[in-house]
Formats: C-alpha cells, structure tokens, sequence
C-alpha cells in the first residue's frame, strides 16, 4: 500500500501549512507579549522620569523660596543697621549740639544756676531718698553750692 507521491506531495504541503500556520500564530503571540511588556515598560519608565521631573522641580522650588527668604532677611537687617546707623548719627548730633550749648551757657551765670537747680531737682526727685551726698567739680563748686543751699 504505497501512497502515490502526489497523496504524499500534497500531505507534506498540508503539514508546511500548518507548521507555517502555527509558527506565525506562535510569532503573533510573541509579538503581542513583546509589544504588551514594552509597553508595561515604558510606562513605568515614563513615570520614574515624571517622578524625577517633579522632585527636581519642587528642589527648584523650595531653594527659591529659601533664596527669597534670605533676600528679604538681608534686606530687613539693611533696614535695620540704616536706621541704627541713623539713630546712633542722630544721638551724636544731639550730644555735639547739647555739649555746644553746655559750654556757652557757663558764660551766663544766671542761666547756669537755673540750669543745675533743674538738674539737681531732677536728680533727686529720680531718686527719690531721704539723705543724699552731693559733690562738684571745683570749676562749678560755687554754682552748685547756691543751687543746692536752695533745696
């Protein structure tokens, strides 16, 4: 019982086919797996950069916002040793001017004792004791003694 080589031509045929058939629905599978995983891949790659965009970014961020920070700090001290400066500037002023007056209200006399009565009474109403000590230079010895002699 031989088969004639055209029954055998043909059934090799019909087995090329369907190896042919099974290779390419297997290489369809393949390539829908490889094609599903890059994709799986990429996605989770696309969201790792994503993630290291918005740390960056929030870093950039923050460290603006600490720059911003010390920017108006040093700012406020600026403000704060310009009106120091103007202030000790100031007080300086009003030390030279009062030293002025001081030494050209010696020359009037009447004006002097007024004035170290005022001082004087300030003082001891500041301190508020029953005795109180009391010395001078020799220079206003005199001056302060009638001022004193009134209290």
């Amino acid at each position: 019982m031989a088969i004639p080589d055209t029954e055998v031509e043909r059934q090799i045929q019909q087995m090329i086919q369907f190896i042919d058939h099974e290779a390419d629905e297997k290489e369809c599978e393949i390539l829908a797996k490889a094609d599903e995983e890059f994709n799986i891949e990429k996605g989770r790659l696309v969201e790792q950069e994503k993630q290291k965009i918005r740390a960056f970014y929030e870093k950039k961020e923050k460290n603006a916002e600490l720059q911003k920070k010390i920017q108006l700090s040093n700012l406020q001290n600026q403000a704060r040793l310009k009106l120091l400066k103007q202030r000790e500037d100031h007080l300086d002023e009003v030390v030279v001017n009062t030293t002025e007056k001081l030494r050209s209200m010696t020359s009037d006399i009447g004006k002097y004792q007024s004035m170290l009565q005022g001082l004087i009474t300030q003082g001891l109403c500041q301190l508020l004791e029953p005795n109180v000590s009391y010395g001078a230079d020799r220079k206003i010895c005199s001056s302060s003694r009638k001022c004193w002699i009134k209290h």
